[in-house]
């Protein structure tokens, strides 16, 4: 399946966050809306940065107001992408060996949406079903 198969599934909103903006925003965006990490982008929209949990935590001991802290102080500048006809299985694999849960995906320089590694596990665990499903069709089939 491609990158473009799975963002059809999901809601086509991406919930982004300014560089500027306090870590409070962040966590309230976090809370509101059950995710784990927000795309920064600046005021015309571009991807400047990400910014997960993680991010939050890790920087928790340099700070004494993390919360007050502006979202560009802790967000993770270079991000690795996802564009639309990559490879899910690729995605996860980089997504596996880089050890983060969350790629943006940008078409044509825009960003278009955001795979987790929780919705590739349900891509995964989509097609084996569809798989078991026609196998165990086969099987009666043959059985008949």
């Amino acid at each position: 399946m491609k990158v473009s198969g799975l963002l059809a599934t999901k809601s086509p909103t991406v919930i982004t966050i300014h560089p500027d903006q306090p870590v409070a925003d962040a966590v309230t965006l976090y809370g509101q809306h059950n995710i784990g990490s927000l795309i920064v982008v600046d005021r015309d929209n571009h991807l400047v940065g990400i910014l997960s949990e993680r991010d939050i935590v890790r920087h928790l001991p340099e700070y004494d107001d993390v919360m007050g802290t502006a979202v560009q102080e802790i967000m993770t500048p270079r991000v690795i992408v996802a564009l639309p006809q990559d490879d899910v299985m690729s995605v996860a694999h980089t997504m596996t060996e880089r050890r983060f849960r969350h790629m943006p995906v940008v078409d044509e320089g825009e960003l278009v949406g955001i795979i987790s590694i929780g919705d590739i596990i349900k891509c995964q665990r989509d097609q084996y079903r569809g798989e078991i499903a026609t196998l165990e069709t086969q099987i009666m089939a043959e059985n008949i």
